[in-house]
Order: structure tokens, then C-alpha cells, then sequence
């Protein structure tokens, strides 16, 4: 049926199909090298890694592709990715291993899921019109997912799972903080306006400055100010994690200007005083203005 659908879909004169890629041989043949790898006189190191092993190695490439995407370096992306999916597909030859699973189980659920989560496309729902009913249609055919594998759990006499633990933990906090936040809101848990969050992040600030200086409660108190601002973000469809890696960015860029203009004068930022480093930043910040400015447009310079 899904075959079907997808089948479908495709057929429509309206679809690109010149942006369809055959990719098969290709990806055969990097499967048949990570095979060959990880054979009895492959490389010894291929054969000695588990999936604990390279765990880290999954973060640290996909992080690197991030890396080309946010400098839109389209050359490298392409090279990135390249590591991400040997990385998949190592993982799927250490299963297929042991026995576990194998990279056409990986395609063949990863395929099946999207399907089940587009029925705005493959299915009968009427079509979105927009990024958020998206996410709303999204939310809805998780919860069903969820009531599923309850339902299968209670016929088991096991505990279902918990609406969070499909969370991973080892997200960067506010990733994590926004996905959790995401998923308690879909079930009703939610803040009714924005201005009702902004109250909440007043409240925990008044908490923290309430808890003495150096404390472990101040830093608990600490993270909910975080917690409530990530759902604010969340609110305001904001990413938080990708908002905080733009401010990051930013500075990184900001202190680089102020590196170079301390080294054409000849001096080194660390023996430069508070009030001149910040007289320093101030500078650059000017330049910046001035360099976006001549490249906007009129109406756009004197909004």
C-alpha cells in the first residue's frame, strides 16, 4: 500500500523527476567496502570497533557537516555527509554482524515512518499549508504511534513507555530541553501565550536571585531560567539551539575583527583594559553596521 501511494505521488506530471537520483550502485558499493572492511583479513581496525566504540564519531561528523552548513560550504557539505553515511552504514555492518539488523532494515523503517508521518502527502489527509500544521499533523501520528506500542506493551503486561523517553539524553541541553518541552505541550501541558512564559522566566529569575551566591539550588534555579526560555524560543517557533549557535557565531566572528585590528596596531588584546576592549568591540560592531548598511537597500537602512 505504502509502495503504492509513493508510486503514485511520483507519477505526477508535477513532480521534478530530474531531481530524482539512482543512487543503488553507488550505495551497494560503499556497503560492499565496509563489508569487505570488516572482514577476517579486512583492516583490523574496522573489525575491532563495536557501536560503542564510535559512538563519538557519529557527534564529532555530524557536527563537521553542521559546520558546512552554516558556513554554506557546499564542496566540503558534500564530503561531510559522505563521513555521516559511513557512519551509518559501519553501524549497520557491526549489527548485521552480530546478528542484530541490517542497513536494508535501517531504509526499509526509516522509509516506512516517513511515509506514516506525511499522510498529508502519502495518505488520505488533507493536504498543509504551512510548516506548523506540519508539525501539528507530525504530533498527532506520534501520539498514535505512542498509543500503539502502549497498547502492545499492556497486552504484554509491561510498562508503556514515558511520553519522554524517546528523548535521547545525550542531546545538547537545549535541544533537549525544546524537544521535551515539544512533546509535554502536544498533550496538553502548555503555557496558553507567550506573555504567560515571559511571567514563568520572571518567576525563576526571582527564585534564583533568592538562593545564595555559589549554590547548588542558584544553579538549579539557573537552569530553569534556561528551561523557561527555551520554551519561550519553542513559543516563537525559534530553534533555540540554532539561535544560540547564530550568537555564538557571531561572537566568535566579532572577537576574530577585534583579534585583527589589535594585531595592526601592534598591542594584544590580553593586555588591553576592560573599558578598552570593550571600546574595541564597540568598534568592530560599527564596522559591521557599516558594511551591512552598504550593502542594504535604502527603505531597509533607515528602518
Amino acid at each position: 500500500m505504502a509502495d503504492q501511494k509513493k508510486t503514485a505521488k511520483l507519477d505526477e506530471s508535477c513532480r521534478d523527476m530530474s531531481t530524482l537520483c539512482d543512487a543503488r550502485e553507488e550505495l551497494q558499493s560503499l556497503v560492499n567496502t565496509i563489508w569487505r572492511l570488516r572482514q577476517p583479513d579486512g583492516c583490523p581496525w574496522d573489525r575491532k570497533q563495536t557501536h560503542a566504540s564510535i559512538a563519538k564519531n557519529m557527534i564529532e561528523e555530524a557536527y563537521e557537516a553542521v559546520d558546512c552548513i552554516e558556513d554554506d560550504d557546499v564542496a566540503h557539505l558534500r564530503e561531510e555527509l559522505g563521513d555521516v553515511l559511513m557512519q551509518v552504514v559501519l553501524h549497520a555492518q557491526i549489527a548485521a554482524d552480530a546478528a542484530e539488523f541490517t542497513l536494508a532494515d535501517v531504509a526499509r523503517e526509516i522509509d516506512e515512518k516517513l511515509i506514516r508521518r506525511h499522510p498529508h502527502v502519502f495518505g488520505e489527509h488533507a493536504s498543509a499549508s504551512s510548516a506548523d500544521e506540519v508539525l501539528d499533523i507530525w504530533d498527532q501520528v506520534k501520539l498514535a504511534e505512542k498509543e500503539t506500542r502502549d497498547a502492545e506493551a499492556a497486552a504484554a503486561s509491561e510498562r508503556p513507555a514515558g511520553l519522554l523517553d524517546g528523548v535521547p539524553r545525550s542531546l545538547p541541553a537545549l535541544m533537549q530541553a525544546q524537544k521535551v518541552s515539544r512533546k509535554a505541550a502536544a498533550v496538553g501541558f502548555e503555557w496558553d501565550t507567550v506573555e504567560d512564559v515571559w511571567d514563568k522566566v520572571a518567576e525563576e529569575r526571582a527564585e534564583f536571585d533568592a538562593e545564595p551566591v555559589g549554590s547548588a539550588a542558584r544553579e538549579a534555579e539557573f537552569g530553569d531560567i534556561l528551561f523557561a526560555l527555551v520554551n519561550v524560543a519553542r513559543k516563537e517557533g525559534i530553534d533555540a539551539e540554532s539561535a544560540l549557535r547564530a550568537s555564538t557565531a557571531k561572537f566568535r566572528s566579532r572577537w576574530g575583527a577585534m583579534e585583527d585590528v589589535a594585531y595592526e596596531r601592534g598591542v594584544a588584546l590580553e593586555g588591553l583594559s576592560t573599558g578598552e576592549l570593550n571600546e574595541l568591540w564597540d568598534a568592530v560592531k560599527l564596522k559591521e553596521g557599516s558594511a551591512a548598511d552598504e550593502g542594504a537597500s535604502p527603505d531597509a537602512v533607515r528602518a
